[in-house]
């Protein structure tokens, strides 16, 4: 089974699941799912952010300032977060701080999701393959850094607003 067979549940503005249908044809038509967004802090101030491989059917190759995916079928929001935080930067067991449901509909993606925020000052590691590169880019540095790599912008448009208060960035 590749990714675009993967189960996936649409649901509507309120996030009540209509229906469950495969990855690709969520993709393919441009369906609301269910995401979650992780930002990681490390003991510096310095937001872990990383590049995306080129593989993914959504943003490839892209920077992304948030760990995160699409929800599995029936799973919670901390379950999906702490699944994918797993997945693509090793880092388990790490308390997740709840910033809230965000949504996301654009013509390059439609989700309703929830961000978190992790504070993690050990190292991270890539262990699904999908992603290709790490950073780490100092809060202060953040916006500076923003307008200058591609970055996938359902988590920059979605997660920065939500990060400015919590960590003393203007």
């Amino acid at each position: 089974m590749g990714p675009g067979d993967e189960l996936v549940e649409v649901v509507d503005e309120t996030g009540a699941v209509l229906t469950v249908v495969s990855r690709q044809m969520v993709r393919e038509q441009n369906l609301r799912h269910r995401c979650t967004f992780i930002v990681v802090v490390d003991d510096d101030d310095q937001v872990v952010v990383h590049q995306r491989a080129a593989w993914k059917d959504a943003f490839p190759s892209y920077w992304d300032i948030c760990f995160g995916g699409i929800c599995a079928v029936g799973e919670s929001w901390e379950l999906a977060a702490q699944r994918e935080l797993a997945e693509e930067a090793g880092i388990t067991g790490e308390p997740l701080v709840d910033l809230g449901q965000v949504v996301y509909d654009q013509a390059d993606g439609r989700s309703i999701g929830r961000a978190y925020l992790a504070h993690f000052g050990g190292p991270v590691s890539c262990p699904d393959g999908e992603v290709v590169a790490i950073d780490r880019v100092p809060v202060s540095q953040l916006a500076s850094w923003l307008a200058t790599h591609q970055v996938c912008p359902d988590s920059a448009g979605l997660v920065v607003p939500l990060l400015r208060p919590l960590l003393n960035w203007c």
